[in-house]
């Protein structure tokens, strides 16, 4: 088996700049700890690719840089990520009850090696008619009360309204107060059953989320069971709107959602509780994600479970797929505004003080929140990272860590997303990520893997080569007692040859190891006791002798190339860049290292010109 030469210059080829992988690609003990080091990296498995006195990491480099070496292309391993589409269903509005497909592809599967970087790009069109479910979410509290006489003959209007721009709509309701402990509400048991502040006045006890009415699309049963409801009480002005809005979220069946837009509508005229609140209470449970609804509807865990954080509650939103629109009144709209900031895919309307305006606000509300796109994905593996640039129609936007977005876009309008994965790790299994855009049902199911091991040809376990070790990857694997390149010579033999002549210092120059008689360098060393530095030698342009072009450091000292000379091969030998007309720089200097030496003077490339010269005319006067 012929040995590949010229290993001695792969530290110079690992330095040269813009190289693949110049400065990154370090010298590993296996293949495997060689992939996973960077992306540029491959590994020679040739058995015969590391001479005597060369450390086997030196098989780790850039291929380039391995085949220049010496290593035979089909013996460099070098795994290669990828993407493989893996269902691509055209974008279009679905035939007869099929649903509509918006986003493309649907399933795509990734391959990636540790700090590889792949992108594919997702599509996504609007299409008219997109089915919606809206749940209508009211503040029962006493100031709510003109507004409950508005809310009653809702329904239909609502569904008129939305049915222009959809065939299929349905729409339920739910109500809230507050916690019904202290000092949210008052105890005493006639306030628990009638809280309004006259006893005339009949009042609905007060509760943390009553769902009235699921999802329907019959008006009729909607003014109804709306009809029945009474106005609340509470003391404090703060509301419990967040402790409705995680059980509207996660009580999907007793709610009624459907796989379709979903909107929730939050009508309030105050501000809200939040995490922490309900210390006051002597509630310190974090809110749970769990549905507490008995058969009345009623949130039966209001006194057990502190208020949901705004982060807890964008989550839960977020995974339900819902879009909320907070319909509030006037003084409490920038309050509202700074919460939506941290909810995706929520909008803020002014309420009239008696609701009045609710069926226009909740139409504009909709057009703008399906008009924004807003592409994200489930929670990343760790080591993953994602990135996103939106192609919105215009020119495409910066790089988004978080999600794609897209404003503005009209009905049968085609955006586009180029999606950027990269894996920092290796995964320990494939893992799945979803991509939505948020409002929408349809996902996008990402399929990832890395790739962290290598598929050697050279792989014989007791190989012959090995005297009776392992050949993993090109690279001999000795047993217990046995060392050496080819496991050749005992564990802990004299190491005669591993020091000049009658010399007592250290074995190998104090540089690398003694193995089997004979020193192991480790790169950048050569030499029968690793007394050559190949990174000593004189440096040009920063490389060590010019670069491979120019030559190779030798044992501290420049080879240079033909054509070049001087101590760091830095000097072109030819005079072709010194002449024209068969003068060499035009007869006012001299050549050296192929550039014209002007005399003083004499200016330019070829010493043509001499700027303080006198001019023929100023010599004869």
């Amino acid at each position: 088996m012929g040995r590949p030469g010229g290993l001695l210059l792969l530290p110079l080829l690992l330095a040269a700049p813009g190289g693949a992988g110049a400065g990154s690609c370090e010298p590993q003990a296996s293949c495997e700890a060689c992939v996973r080091s960077h992306p540029r990296c491959a590994w020679c498995e040739h058995p015969e690719f590391t001479r005597g006195g060369q450390a086997e990491g030196t098989r780790c480099a850039p291929r380039e840089a391995l085949e220049r070496a010496g290593c035979p292309p089909g013996a460099v391993v070098e795994p290669r990520g990828g993407v493989w589409v893996l269902q691509d269903q055209e974008l279009g509005p679905g035939g007869g009850r099929g649903a509509p497909t918006q986003l493309r592809p649907q399933s795509v599967r990734l391959l990636l090696r540790p700090g590889e970087e792949q992108s594919f790009q997702v599509r996504f069109r609007r299409v008219q008619g997109h089915p919606v479910d809206l749940y209508y979410l009211m503040d029962l509290s006493y100031s709510m009360r003109d507004d409950l006489e508005h809310v009653r003959k809702l329904g239909s209007d609502l569904l008129a309204a939305l049915r222009n721009v959809t065939s299929s709509v349905r729409i339920g309701f739910g109500s809230f107060v507050d916690k019904t402990v202290l000092p949210y509400v008052s105890t005493a048991p006639s306030k628990l059953h009638n809280p309004c502040p006259e006893r005339q006045e009949p009042c609905d006890p007060p509760a943390a989320f009553r769902h009235v009415l699921s999802l329907t699309a019959d008006a009729g049963e909607f003014a109804e069971r709306v009809s029945r409801q009474r106005i609340s009480g509470n003391l404090d002005a703060p509301e419990g709107g967040f402790d409705a809005i995680v059980q509207v979220a996660v009580c999907e069946e007793r709610i009624g959602w459907r796989p379709v837009t979903r909107l929730l509508v939050f009508a309030s005229d105050d501000t809200f509780h939040t995490a922490g609140d309900g210390k006051l209470g002597g509630i310190v449970v974090p809110a749970d994600t769990r549905c507490h609804l008995d058969a009345s509807g009623v949130y039966t865990k209001s006194h057990l479970y502190d208020y949901p954080s705004v982060g807890h509650l964008a989550q839960v939103l977020s995974a339900a797929n819902i879009q909320p629109i907070f319909a509030v009144t006037g003084p409490t709209v920038p309050v509202y505004q700074e919460l939506s900031r941290l909810i995706p895919k929520s909008v803020v309307g002014e309420l009239r003080e008696d609701s009045s305006n609710v069926v226009q606000l909740i139409a504009d509300a909709y057009n703008s929140l399906s008009s924004t796109v807003e592409l994200q994905h489930s929670p990343l593996p760790p080591g993953i990272s994602l990135s996103y640039e939106s192609h919105c129609g215009g020119p495409p936007g910066p790089p988004r860590p978080h999600g794609g977005f897209c404003a503005g876009v009209r009905v049968n309008q085609e955006v586009t997303f180029t999606v950027r994965v990269r894996a920092g790790a290796c995964l320990g299994s494939p893992q799945r990520v979803g991509l939505r855009v948020l409002g929408f049902a349809e996902e996008l199911s990402l399929e990832l893997g890395t790739l962290c091991g290598c598929s050697c040809t050279h792989h014989q376990p007791q190989a012959p080569l090995c005297h009776g070790g392992d050949l993993l990857c090109g690279v001999c694997r000795c047993p217990g007692g046995r060392q050496g390149r080819r496991c050749e010579c005992e564990a802990g033999a004299a190491g005669g040859g591993c020091r000049p002549p009658n010399s007592t210092g250290p074995p190998c120059s104090g540089r690398g190891r003694c193995v089997c008689g004979a020193c192991e360098c480790p790169p950048g060393l050569s030499g029968t006791l690793c007394q050559c530095d190949s990174g000593a030698c004189e440096r040009h342009e920063g490389l060590p002798c010019g670069g491979p072009q120019r030559g190779e450091c030798v044992c501290g000292t420049c080879r240079c190339r033909e054509g070049f000379g001087g101590s760091g091969c830095g000097c072109p030998l030819g005079r072709g860049g010194c002449l024209r007309g068969g003068r060499e720089c035009s007869g006012h200097g001299r050549c050296v290292c192929g550039s014209c030496l002007c005399q003083p003077g004499y200016v330019g490339p070829l010493c043509a010109r001499c700027p303080s010269c006198r001019t023929p005319c100023q010599r004869l006067r």
